[in-house]
């Protein structure tokens, strides 16, 4: 009853392409990861992450092979290729992993902006500069990741109109971050030797 279900029209239309569909999905997923991991500088967790996207891979492509005649395998080779892109962003979305450079650029008086933010916890180092018509103030503040959207608030309520980007940073040596709230190093070699508050 077994071998007959295996071999069947359901198996092959339906069982097998949901499978391919989903194998797609995990090792898509998997591997957006391992980007995200390697671009981290984690010389551990992305060599296992690659291991087992390819074993994923081989079987999704080892079921096609054999049922090259069944163009539904294809679709769901395709639809799971797309679904997993989408899945592992919003993986590394949720994961909010690194740490990052945040460059304010104001016109305004920064000091209650700065204030605000040493007192949520943030290091800030202030550079005066000259804009295309005016003076303005340079803000520079390294916080992880999962901290951007409170930071982006902060900076909104002080001054709406402030210019902001945005960067990764792969390696980060000591700093300053929010009291109470673990901070993710990637390595103790960094770009920023120290980051003083009001430097």
């Amino acid at each position: 009853m077994e071998t007959a279900f295996l071999s069947s029209q359901t198996f092959t239309c339906i069982v097998i392409p949901v499978l391919i569909f989903i194998a797609r999905i995990f090792d898509v997923t998997i591997g957006t990861m391992r980007i995200v991991f390697v671009s981290k500088g984690m010389k551990t967790v992305a060599p296992v992450l690659g291991f087992f996207e390819v074993l994923i891979w081989i079987i999704a492509i080892s079921r096609i092979m054999e049922n090259l005649d069944n163009w539904v395998n294809y679709v769901a080779y395709a639809g799971g290729f797309a679904t997993g892109n989408y899945v592992g962003l919003l993986v590394e979305e949720k994961l909010a992993m690194g740490i990052l450079n945040i460059r304010i650029i104001t016109r305004h008086d920064a000091r209650e902006l700065i204030h605000f933010l040493n007192e949520k916890g943030y290091g800030t180092t202030v550079v005066e500069a000259m804009g295309s018509k005016e003076n303005v103030h340079i803000i520079y503040t390294i916080v992880q990741r999962n901290h951007l959207n409170e930071v982006i608030e902060i900076i909104r309520k002080f001054n709406p109109k402030a210019f902001y980007s945005i960067e990764d940073i792969r390696f980060v040596n000591e700093g300053i971050f929010p009291i109470g709230r673990p901070v993710h190093k990637l390595n103790n070699t960094a770009p920023f030797k120290r980051w003083r508050r009001g430097k």
